[in-house]
């Protein structure tokens, strides 16, 4: 007589294997993880803890300053004058690139001959650096020579220097730069999300008698709101830090000068590091309050 042999339902395992833990991930994942922590996390604490200390290398040690380096921060007229220009450059950033990012993204959203050419030749601006767009426009508002001073000359006008003496000119001419630089990746951004809404929508409501405007408002927009507030993000992040536009156009000059110069100048002119670090988190803040705000007002979940 034979012993009849046990089997498992399939699908059963033993309470041994269910128990095993899996290190493999965890371990693929580690070598990242420290260098992510090491180059990003550990800076960012010693940034926030020491812009609570008076760090000067001309007079050590280290000693606690409490919130002192923030009030002289806003007793500081340049600190406070580069705050001005940077919500300038904000606002009007934000929305010319947005606007046009939408107009841009709206005109490339349906195939047509050279339309690759066309997104290739677009994202240039948003791939240089800011230092090499910095000296291109330098040469167009160059006062004399430049292409500015050159057309206003055809016309009998006088073109002289536009940068550095009216401040409202100067910024204005500088956020131009930078609205240059990010309405690319703008269009790109909402482009994607454009791209993800059916056709048969359109066509739909062209059957209902709807027309380009209308289709625009009630199904370009609402279901592109996911791609316009990432853009809208990635505007208030890069208008926010702006930094190398209004250096390389304008120098020091207080004119056009943003927040984050005012970083440099404090901690690398004047050797106040405490100073630097409290301004610094103060951008920090600003940046991640303010980019909150704009996906809470202008993100929706879209649902087809």
């Amino acid at each position: 007589m034979t012993t009849p042999v046990l089997t498992r339902p399939a699908g059963v395992t033993t309470t041994s294997k269910s128990r095993r833990f899996d290190f493999l991930p965890y371990l693929m994942v580690t070598p990242v993880t420290l260098f992510v922590i090491g180059l990003a996390v550990v800076p960012a604490v010693f940034a926030v803890v020491q812009s609570f200390f008076i760090v000067d290398a001309l007079d050590p040690p280290m000693r606690w300053a409490g919130l002192g380096n923030f009030s002289k921060l806003f007793q500081d007229a340049a600190v406070r004058s580069s705050m001005a220009n940077t919500v300038f450059y904000v606002m009007v950033g934000v929305t010319l690139s947005t606007v046009l990012g939408i107009t841009a993204a709206v005109l490339l959203q349906r195939p047509f001959r050279g339309r690759s050419l066309v997104i290739a030749v677009m994202i240039l601006p948003w791939a240089l650096p800011g230092v090499v767009e910095g000296i291109l426009w330098q040469g167009i508002f160059e006062p004399g020579s430049g292409l500015i001073s050159g057309v206003m000359s055809l016309f009998g006008a006088d073109g002289g220097l536009l940068l550095g003496q009216d401040r409202l000119l100067t910024v204005a001419l500088i956020e131009v730069v930078q609205v240059w630089q990010i309405t690319p990746l703008s269009a790109l951004l909402i482009l994607a999300a454009l791209q993800l809404i059916p056709a048969e929508l359109y066509e739909a409501a062209q059957l209902d008698g709807c027309g380009p405007w209308a289709s625009f408002a009630r199904i370009t927009l609402p279901l592109a709101r996911p791609g316009i507030a990432v853009a809208m993000v990635q505007a208030v992040i890069a208008t926010l830090n702006v930094f190398d536009q209004p250096y390389v156009l304008n120098g020091a000059a207080s004119t056009g000068a943003s927040v984050t110069m005012q970083t440099y100048f404090i901690s690398f002119q004047n050797l106040d590091f405490g100073a630097g670090y409290a301004l610094t988190l103060l951008i920090t803040l600003a940046t991640l309050l303010v980019s909150v705000a704009v996906v809470r007002l202008v993100y929706r979940r879209v649902e087809l």
